[in-house]
């Protein structure tokens, strides 16, 4: 089984930043692509950002230029950095995790517990 942690998320004005951190937790596992998702209230989840284990990371087009997805894979975790937010970026803010389970060479998929992250005046 894969743990994820999720930290960052908090109250904010419009132009604020905010950084999002999300840690896997478990044993033999190997993390293969990172994401983060939201969700706001009525409507669908929806990806922000995903970073693969090779290759180039991909953003949602509302937050191309302002958020920031990277990752530290000694710590097995994946951070969001967030500029020059704006109200409509309020959402709950979930991590999600693809994972290949060492002992059984099966990929599995993970989600945080979601953190809110709220953008007001």
């Amino acid at each position: 089984q894969v743990q994820l942690v999720e930290s960052g998320g908090g109250l904010v004005q419009p132009g604020g930043s905010l950084r999002l951190s999300c840690a896997a937790s478990g044993s033999s596992f190997r993390i293969n692509s990172m994401a983060w998702y939201r969700q706001a209230p009525g409507k669908q989840r929806e990806l922000v950002a995903a970073i693969p284990s090779i290759g180039s990371t991909n953003y949602a087009d509302s937050v191309k230029g302002r958020f920031t997805i990277s990752r530290d894979n000694a710590k097995n975790t994946v951070y969001l950095q967030m500029n020059s937010l704006k109200p409509e970026d309020t959402a709950v803010y979930y991590c999600n995790v693809h994972v290949t389970r060492l002992l059984t060479m099966s990929a599995s998929a993970y989600w945080g517990q979601g953190t809110q992250v709220t953008v007001s005046s």
